[in-house]
């Protein structure tokens, strides 16, 4: 009798059940799985395949499928883990039609800053969630959120526009009680005559600052004073008032005004953004400290470039260091060329899908030196000069991201290892997801799997402790290969994903992975 496990047959794919808006076979989400998928990638402008139109046509599709209660998860982890800021706006202003007793215990976590209740409040009036009041109950709780900061802190929060911070204190009529610098803040944020003296301290240092009556400039956010004419002291001391995402979005512009001319400034800038603590509590995703590196010009001094680099090595920290083989297969076709938050007028990020894939890989080979990189687009995009772990994470996806491009293949990789019976421990892939080359021409496979899940069932066959991972880009609704207790599909660009992987590859999350990692969000 022959031996049973030498002659094994591989385990066979199952048939796909959609289609992936590439026009490739896929295996769609379940409905909490896809919300979670959006929630985490989508910023509701136009990706590849996709416009802003259907992206939140499909979220209210997907928020009418799932318990209330995993929407107000899926929202906490979104801003909380995934650093998101108009999903989760969203999932609340969603939540504030539909089951507002669901949003309360969640909402100051989701609609922590200024900004995010704005966006709230924004997305409620347009009426694309049922209503376009806030209604009683919502309303309270922005009541609380105005409440439950300072005077002083309603004020740093008051910038930016449509809405207003003063048009939402005009629609929620916020209640300043016995406190009369909240009071006369109210009515001077809405335009209202108020007696100067009663307003915070730090609103009377601004406005005497404008009049020209003091020459102390006063710690407001670095955005209230750059209309201002300001002398080169002024700006350096307005840089030292800039919090740590400031400081990094603003190299530029502190190199235009001399700020950078000064050395002591310069090892100020440098060690800011180098400092550990700083960069963790800033939440910074990994991707945005590469598109400050590159956009900071020859004016912005080599300290300070290698600053950020020390920066991105902190920011990457989550990277599981794996005991075994690990091949990552970033993924370079052609629409991984768009940019990675969706295309949006007068704001696009510079930041493209191939920039987030090839910094993951790169990050993968920083923690483990013996990881081959597996680049894909219609088929494996030969490396040629190998990379050099000891290279930093920027050189490396430099190279990475540089790769010539094509259509996309999602089996490509596999196949290529099992062309060379390669043995692994860990497969991990970045890529938007959306394979079409496999498909083409009516190709159509023996076994009725896709051609991903058909080569991944061969290369687990023969390494049966094998995981793989698909770590996805882009807010769509399906996968290449289906969760099993050996298959991870995640989504994000937070090194949350990160951490996930690590908890995966050491066997620590079970059925449902990360859908049950929501699930786990303590409310």
């Amino acid at each position: 009798m022959a031996h049973k496990h030498l002659f094994a047959s591989s385990p066979k794919a199952q048939k796909p059940d959609t289609m992936n808006e590439a026009g490739g076979r896929a295996y769609a989400f379940s409905a909490q799985h896809a919300l979670a998928q959006y929630a985490v990638t989508g910023t509701f402008h136009s990706t590849y395949y996709a416009n802003e139109t259907d992206q939140l046509k499909k979220v209210l599709e997907l928020c009418e499928q799932v318990p209330t209660s995993f929407i107000a998860k899926t929202a906490l982890y979104t801003r909380e883990k995934g650093f998101m800021k108009d999903m989760p706006a969203f999932l609340a202003a969603y939540l504030a039609a539909k089951d507002v007793r669901a949003l309360a215990p969640v909402f100051s976590r989701v609609i922590d800053s200024g900004k995010m209740l704005r966006n709230f409040v924004q997305i409620v009036r347009s009426g694309v969630t049922g209503r376009k009041s806030l209604g009683s109950a919502p309303k309270r709780l922005v009541q609380q959120w105005f409440a439950q900061r300072s005077p002083e802190n309603v004020f740093r929060q008051s910038l930016g526009n449509d809405p207003s911070l003063a048009d939402v204190i005009k629609l929620a009529r916020p209640a300043p009680g016995d406190d009369a610098a909240r009071r006369a803040l109210y009515g001077w944020l809405i335009g209202k005559e108020v007696e100067k003296s009663a307003l915070p301290a730090l609103v009377q240092a601004f406005e005497a600052y404008k009049a020209g009556d003091s020459a102390i400039l006063p710690d407001v956010p670095f955005e209230m004073l750059t209309a201002l004419p300001l002398s080169s002291a002024a700006w350096k001391q307005l840089a030292k008032n800039m919090s740590w995402t400031q400081l990094r979005m603003n190299l530029n512009t502190l190199a235009r005004h001399d700020v950078l001319a000064d050395a002591a400034m310069v090892k100020w800038v440098a060690s800011t953004l180098a400092d550990e603590a700083k960069v963790r509590r800033s939440r910074v995703f990994p991707y945005q400290l590469m598109a400050a590196f590159k956009a900071a010009n020859e004016s912005v001094p080599k300290p300070i470039h290698l600053a950020l680099q020390q920066a991105m090595e902190i920011a990457i920290e989550n990277v599981p260091k794996v005991e075994g083989k690990v091949y990552v297969c970033p993924d370079v076709s052609g629409s991984m060329h768009s940019p990675v938050t969706g295309h949006r007028a007068g704001g696009t990020t510079a930041v493209r899908c191939i920039d987030v894939a090839a910094l993951v890989g790169a990050a993968f080979l920083r923690k483990n030196p013996h990881a081959e990189i597996i680049p894909f687009s219609d088929d494996v995009v030969p490396l040629g000069k190998a990379l050099n772990p000891l290279d930093s994470v920027m050189t490396n996806a430099e190279r990475l991201s540089s790769l010539p491009s094509g259509g996309t293949s999602c089996s490509a990789p596999l196949r290529h290892l099992n062309a060379r019976g390669a043995k692994g421990d860990l497969v991990v892939y970045v890529s938007d997801n959306m394979s079409w080359v496999d498909f083409a021409n009516g190709h159509s496979s023996g076994r009725g799997g896709t051609k991903m899940a058909e080569e991944w069932a061969r290369f687990s066959g023969k390494n049966p402790k094998a995981k793989l991972v698909l770590v996805d880009i882009q807010p769509y609704g399906s996968t290449q290969v289906r969760d099993d207790p050996a298959v991870l599909n995640v989504g994000g660009f937070s090194d949350r994903v990160f951490e996930i992987v690590s908890l995966f590859s050491e066997g620590k999350l079970g059925a449902g992975h990360w859908v049950q990692e929501i699930e786990a969000v303590q409310v």
